[in-house]
């Protein structure tokens, strides 16, 4: 046989192998090919996801979801400060009791403008490049004040795509994130990273310029965030023209130094001789109004949030001064295999409690999994395991009493996930999993609604109970320290 011949018998066999796989790739097992493929640059491995799922060494046998109904009596809530919410089941969970201290610090701002509510939104690729956070953060700046983005990191897989803040860093920056490693050299920061300006051969800097986005046009107090070390160092802040020099002296758990007390459009951080000091991150606001910090991570299920270090949390609390904390996780737990997600409910709720050392007072509210299809006899329908996460995410939060937000019946329930794929404009990305930036603004529109929803129901109980005061009503401790109102039978 000649090489010719060779050649083209060779094709015609690739050929028809090709053609014999796009045919048996429609009759064999579901879910054996994914829909689209699954983008894997600059995707970290969350360590504690993959060792919590085989300690607990969960199988398929054990998948069950009759416990969803274990709590399927009422909820009822004790008075906090005299406030009480109408009770509740386990199937309609929101929790708005457990948000009152931030639905109490909204109701000062808008009697004080010049107060100042801030919040702590930790998100996995769902908030990559500050998707939906950015438009909670317009939709409470638009109401309540305030200008700016927030805490921003050093570095970031995102920068590139962020449209609401734009920064540009060198290469030499050496990261360490709390998805991967468990002992930094120094403690994560409130952003779960820690940087260090490896500067000894070549200049270590990071710059940012203000976005586009309606309350964002300025860099308003620019600070930087840092980290205790025995050495010292030095940044040159360069704004235009001209050129700041200021001493890094990392004597506390957290320090900061400001940038500039004026809003600016941009600058420049070069870091001299800083090589031993951890690098957190810069911080974005004009002092009042609503704040919302953006600590997205692809890759997170949340239970690194566990290895926080309390002190370290704290002392950044006494800088930021956190309101409300937002845990939106989920997406990346799904492909486990499994139905039973008890394992995931433990390590989020040491999770929790961790945010709960670390920031004393602070309301938290979980964000439960959005939908997410998956191709099930040729068609694309809910992944099966959707439910089950959710309905274990809304159990964590009500037993560690923090509020909830049910993502998945908010965007539609069964089958959104393909509507909001396939409608035109469509709302999410072919992945059946990510919204795209149109999407992303409806979660965020559909997230600040529920949570003003709470808001304009406390506000209406708060000054009932005001007026029962005003009355002559008087207000004692419960057996559980909560406060109630009383009525002294005084003629109305």
């Amino acid at each position: 046989m000649n090489t010719k011949s060779y050649f083209f018998q060779s094709f015609a066999i690739v050929a028809l192998a090709f053609v014999a796989f796009i045919g048996f790739k429609q009759i064999l097992p579901d879910k054996i090919f994914p829909e689209s493929k699954v983008d894997s640059k600059n995707v970290l491995v969350d360590s504690m996801l993959l060792e919590s799922f085989e300690k607990e060494g969960v199988s398929k046998k054990n998948d069950s979801t009759d416990a969803d109904d274990e709590a399927g009596g009422n909820i009822v809530f004790n008075a906090n400060e005299g406030i009480e919410f109408p009770s509740e089941t386990f199937d309609n969970y929101k929790g708005y009791q457990y948000l009152i201290s931030f639905y109490d610090k909204l109701y000062q701002l808008e009697k004080h403008p010049e107060a100042k509510v801030r919040i702590a939104y930790y998100g996995d690729s769902m908030t990559d490049g500050d998707l939906i956070v950015q438009d909670v953060r317009n939709k409470y700046q638009e109401r309540f004040g305030g200008t700016g983005v927030g805490f921003v990191s050093i570095t970031s897989e995102s920068a590139a795509s962020r449209a609401s803040v734009k920064a540009l860093y060198s290469k030499n920056w050496k990261m360490q994130s709390y998805l991967n490693v468990k002992r930094p050299t120094s403690p994560f920061g409130v952003n779960g990273h820690v940087f260090f300006a490896n500067d000894k051969s070549n200049s270590t800097w990071v710059s940012y310029e203000a976005g586009l986005n309606k309350f964002a046009t300025s860099l308003d107090n620019p600070t930087l965030y840092y980290g205790r070390s025995s050495k010292t160092g030095k940044v040159n802040f360069i704004i235009g023209k001209d050129t700041i020099s200021k001493s890094l002296a990392p004597n506390n758990l957290v320090n900061t130094i400001k940038v500039t007390s004026k809003s600016i459009k941009a600058f420049k951080a070069n870091f001299v001789h800083a090589d031993s000091i951890p690098i957190y991150g810069f911080n974005f606001d004009n002092g009042s109004g609503v704040h919302v910090d953006n600590f997205s991570q692809r890759g997170n299920s949340g239970m690194p949030i566990s290895i926080f270090d309390a002190n370290v949390m704290q002392s950044f609390n006494a800088n930021l001064k956190y309101d409300l904390i937002i845990l939106h996780y989920g997406t990346n737990v799904l492909n486990y295999g499994t139905k039973n997600y008890s394992w995931y409910g433990k390590g989020m709720t040491k999770a929790v409690n961790k945010i709960k050392a670390s920031f004393p007072g602070v309301s938290i509210l979980i964000i439960s999994t959005a939908d997410k299809s998956t191709k099930y006899d040729m068609q694309m329908k809910t992944d099966s395991a959707v439910v089950p996460l959710m309905k274990a995410q809304k159990r964590y939060a009500l037993e560690t009493e923090s509020g909830f937000v049910n993502l998945y019946t908010l965007m539609g329930g069964d089958g959104s996930m393909v509507k909001w794929v396939d409608e035109a404009p469509a709302k999410a990305n072919k992945d059946y999993t990510h919204f795209n930036q149109r999407g992303a603004k409806a979660i965020g529109g559909l997230l600040y609604e529920q949570l003003n929803q709470g808001y304009e129901q406390y506000k209406v109980l708060r000054e009932k109970r005001e007026a029962d005061i005003r009355k002559g009503k008087t207000v004692r401790k419960t057996n559980t320290d909560s406060v109630s109102v009383i009525n002294d039978s005084v003629d109305e």
